[in-house]
């Protein structure tokens, strides 16, 4: 079992000031109907059918410049070397908050706590170290992404206001906030057209 707090803790060692910003030629994306043709055996005829489905297909970026195209293509990167964990992360928050439903006191469920933190660092700390200061702070706006809460409102519910604070005082010294949020109309929607558009494939 593993856990989003350690993680975000973690996190919050390798972060950085700078965030990736531009939204020069993204346009709007259309929806394309796409048919998927698949066969299924029934009592030994073989059926036909159709699957429909609609996908987010954008039009080809523009850049007024090489530096503005290498900027977009770092952002390709970070977001492919990040979104799989925010994934991970909502999953894991998800067979953490059932768990310790089942448990059955709160003596139980600290205890719990302590083993999974144990774990976690010991899992994840190589990984979050090899994040750049930038890939460590769009982590945390997919992290908002994927679990729709920040980190700092994560460890606030399960570690309590203190330790919260604390983490965020600690995230800060280094030019960061848990308490960042993923704005994908605003600040975030070059991100947000390229996180689509890896889910699709596209990219």
């Amino acid at each position: 079992m593993r856990h989003i707090l350690t993680i975000i803790m973690v996190l919050a060692s390798v972060l950085c000031a700078s965030a990736q910003k531009d939204t020069t030629g993204i346009g709007d994306p259309t929806f394309v109907p796409t048919v998927k043709v698949s066969k299924v055996v029934v009592d030994g005829d073989s059926i036909q059918y159709m699957e429909m489905s609609n996908v987010y297909v954008y039009p080809k970026m523009t850049f007024s410049s090489k530096r503005q195209e290498g900027s977009y293509m770092r952002l390709v990167k970070n977001v492919k070397k990040t979104l799989p964990i925010a994934k991970e992360v909502r999953q894991i928050l998800i067979e953490t908050a059932e768990y310790l439903e089942m448990l059955p006191n709160e003596k139980a469920k600290q205890e719990h706590m302590k083993r999974v933190e144990q774990s976690i660092v010991k899992e994840y700390k190589p990984k979050m170290k090899k994040l750049t200061y930038s890939q460590g702070k769009l982590l945390i706006k997919l992290i908002n992404r994927e679990c729709n809460s920040t980190s700092y409102e994560a460890i606030q519910a399960f570690l309590g206001p203190i330790r919260a604070g604390f983490w965020q005082a600690f995230a800060w010294a280094f030019g960061a906030s848990l308490k960042k949020e993923y704005d994908p109309e605003g600040t975030d929607r070059l991100t947000e057209r390229v996180v689509l558009m890896v889910e699709a494939g596209q990219l």
